[in-house]
């Protein structure tokens, strides 16, 4: 048996599952054939999910600061949303804490947003069949979504500066978890990040508090995000990549 529960002769027939540890490996993978999902637990893709989920029309991601100001030239009443080494941008609307995507600051809204991570390895993906977005805060919806899908998927973990990170390849293995026992060909990087998931599920804050990103998060005073993130299951709502903008998928 392989470690997805499915039989190994018909592993030709199987699906891919597979996780890519850090943006700078995507040129490894066959992304044209794959639904891809964008992690980037602390913080871009929990805020964006929220955001979403709490009634933004839109988010656009872009990958530059100068981008997102661009903006501002428009004439059309976009909120702006910069964030660089975990802090906001000076100048700009908020950052990716998901305390800025209340229903009462986003709904109606469309945010444009740039992040030191997460933004970036959306834009990595931009090949992908389908681009989706995953956070702990909707992981259920998305794995029951996921489920359904005929293609190949690839979690991307957006990591911190192209360097890979224990929460994005922690998510990953959440997802693994859902997605065991179906028809999937895992790769040695998704049954690592189900095993990681397999000690961390117990208490992921906990688990989470060795991480880096938890670190910087810790000098930067910004701890309840962290803890926000982990929520499981409190949105609904699925981002989706529909041209330049993260809408809710219908």
């Amino acid at each position: 048996m392989s470690p997805t529960g499915g039989d190994l002769e018909g592993a030709a027939t199987m699906k891919n599952l597979e996780v890519c540890l850090t943006p700078a490996l995507l040129p490894l993978f066959d992304i044209e054939g794959s639904v891809v999902v964008v992690i980037d637990i602390f913080r871009a893709t929990s805020s964006i999910c929220y955001g979403i989920d709490n009634g933004a029309t839109a988010i656009i991601p872009v990958a530059k600061v100068e981008e997102c100001a661009a903006y501002r030239e428009k004439g059309l009443d976009y909120l702006l949303a910069a964030e660089r080494d975990g802090k906001v941008v000076d100048g700009f609307d908020f950052g990716n804490s998901p305390f800025s995507y209340t229903k009462q600051k986003v709904e109606g809204k469309t945010v444009v947003l740039t992040t030191t991570n997460g933004t970036h390895a959306l834009h990595m993906s931009i090949k992908a069949k389908r681009i989706v977005i995953g956070s702990f805060l909707n992981i259920t919806s998305l794995c029951n979504w996921l489920k359904q899908q005929p293609d190949n998927i690839l979690l991307v973990c957006a990591g911190w500066k192209n360097n890979f990170n224990l929460e994005d390849t922690l998510f990953a293995g959440a997802i693994a978890e859902q997605l065991k026992g179906l028809d999937y060909k895992w790769d040695d990087a998704a049954i690592a990040a189900n095993d990681m998931y397999q000690l961390a599920k117990a208490d992921l804050n906990l688990y989470l508090k060795k991480s880096s990103h938890g670190e910087r998060m810790k000098q930067l005073g910004i701890l309840e995000d962290i803890d926000f993130c982990l929520n499981v299951d409190i949105t609904t709502a699925i981002p989706v990549l529909e041209g330049e903008r993260l809408v809710r998928l219908v």
